[in-house]
């Protein structure tokens, strides 16, 4: 920021800001690298129209928490717009008002939060680190992306890279995709900025390289839409272009030159969080301390080898609170079947429970529950039915009958599921993997983005193994617990020696599915 003649001048950096800015993108994704500047960015496209009659914008963040916090999102604006004359803050509300317009900073911590801004008219939306944010939460404000007071609308986002989002799909296009390419992860050169061109017809997204393109491809739908509007919209309005652009933080000098430790501490993180948060490798998802590697995670959605056996239930209980209650039901290690539940009652688990062992063929022997917190209660209603105790003492190994070293049962379970899934182990067949786990993700999905919070800790001072605290996974997932890898781990209780399930023969017939209706 510069004054000249009592004027004060607010500049982009050459390279990522500069880049972000001229973007003419409806919607633009910063995938760029930690510490290039793209808050800064989101701050600065806030002040484009501010002079606009009528022009108004939001800025996510998923939690208000992350607004409020020390050198965040809204510390940022105070620096930046403090300087614009006759800007005033409003800090109860997290607004600030200028003389035509306002900017305001919100979050969205929860997937019905974006029910919020029903009929709302916003022409600039930004997200500030996309990936914690859902794919229904952004399209569902992209709904809410209009405008009256002339300006068009468009959307920014930023993000780190994050191989396990949504949004790793979504601008894939724009990111090397050959694994065997030295490149692979990284983005494109010849493709940043690159404008690409999507309608949504039905669910399904049809990309061009021109909006002409993309209409000749959706022409019949979107010549029925216009003909609804009784010609009030036309072929842009259902058309959105898509850019794409990356940066690291060699491209902020001004940060290198206030605080170049910086540099030294991404330098110093180990090698996947390096390559994502230094160079901005959107395929670097091998992490030393992950319990399940990324790519053999992938693998139990395709092991269709992998063979039936003995039946069980793993559970995890849970009632009114935040977590869910779910239910696997286990052929060797091939998931047969699930459900879910949230916010149950005490009668619900017992007869979801039951039910599911009846239909199934499963002895109450064969049933394992989680007796931590809430789970406790089960313990008399179903007679039989075996206990996990997460902080118990780790179980003997088979083969020596010494206990293992692990801090507790469920860093034990963990640990062996880890090694279990590289091995090929277990099977998620399609029908199962599709399931719902709530109104925002498939039980696949779930999986798959609870993965990333599963992580070991420094052994103790005994050398004894465990995981990350609880409270640390739930940084990885926008403050909820791992309820589906929970009941998933719980799978390997059942391979120790002393723990062999009871062997019966499989009833003959098939009874009827008494949970339809469940």
């Amino acid at each position: 920021m510069s004054t000249h003649s009592n004027v004060q001048v607010v500049k982009a950096q050459p390279g990522y800001q500069q880049k972000a800015l001229s973007s003419p993108a409806d919607i633009l994704i910063s995938g760029a690298a930690a510490g290039v500047g793209k808050t800064y960015c989101l701050l600065l496209e806030g002040l484009r129209y501010i002079y606009v009659k009528g022009f108004g914008g939001v800025i996510f963040r998923r939690t208000s928490p992350m607004i409020r916090a020390e050198g965040g999102l809204w510390d940022a604006s105070c620096k930046l717009y403090s300087s614009i004359k006759k800007a005033e803050p409003r800090e109860t509300t997290l607004e600030w008002i200028f003389p035509n317009s306002k900017i305001k900073f919100s979050h969205m911590q929860y997937e019905y939060n974006r029910y919020d801004w029903q009929g709302s008219e916003i022409p600039f939306i930004a997200f500030d680190e996309l990936t914690h944010f859902t794919k229904k939460q952004f399209f569902y404000m992209l709904g809410r992306n209009r405008s009256t007071c002339g300006i068009k609308p468009y959307i920014r986002a930023t993000c780190n890279p994050d191989p396990d989002s949504w949004v790793a799909e979504f601008i894939e296009w724009w990111i090397d995709q050959d694994p065997s390419s030295p490149n692979y992860g990284y983005m494109i050169p010849e493709r940043e900025g690159v404008l690409r061109y999507f309608c949504i017809e039905n669910d399904n997204y049809v990309w061009g390289d021109s909006l002409e393109e993309v209409y000749l491809k959706v022409k019949d739908f979107i010549d029925e839409q216009i003909s609804m509007s009784k010609g009030y919209t036309k072929k842009e309005d259902y058309i959105k272009s898509l850019s794409f652009i990356g940066g690291s933080i060699y491209d902020n000098v001004e940060l290198l030159k206030v605080n170049p430790g910086y540099l030294g501490n991404l330098n110093a993180q180990e090698e996947s969080e390096k390559q994502r948060l230094l160079f901005s490798n959107w395929k670097a998802a091998l992490n030393k301390n992950d319990i399940y590697n990324q790519k053999k995670f992938m693998d139990i959605f395709t092991n269709s080898f992998v063979q039936d056996g003995d039946k069980y239930i793993t559970t995890d209980i849970a009632l009114k609170g935040s977590n869910k209650f779910t239910v696997f039901v286990w052929s060797g290690k091939k998931l047969i079947d699930f459900y879910v539940l949230e916010k149950s009652k005490g009668n619900e688990v017992i007869d979801l429970i039951k039910k599911t062992a009846y239909i199934w063929s499963i002895p109450y022997s064969n049933i394992l529950f989680d007796n931590d917190g809430v789970g406790q209660f089960v313990d008399g209603f179903i007679d039989g039915a075996r206990e996990f105790n997460n902080g118990s003492t780790p179980l003997p190994n088979n083969k020596t009958g010494e206990k293992e070293n692990y801090n507790n049962l469920k860093s034990q379970c963990y640990f062996r599921s880890g090694d279990a899934v590289n091995r090929g182990e277990y099977f998620i067949p399609p029908e199962i993997a599709n399931k719902r786990y709530d109104k925002k993700m498939t039980l696949r999905e779930r999986l798959i983005w609870e993965r990333k919070a599963i992580k070991r800790n420094k052994p103790d001072s005994d050398g004894k193994l465990s995981l990350i605290k609880k409270e640390s996974m739930k940084n990885y997932l926008n403050g909820e617990s791992p309820d589906a890898l929970d009941g998933f781990m719980m799978r390997e209780w059942w391979d120790f020696d002393c723990n062999k399930p009871i062997e019966i023969k499989s009833w003959s017939g098939r009874k009827q599915n008494l949970l339809d209706n469940f």
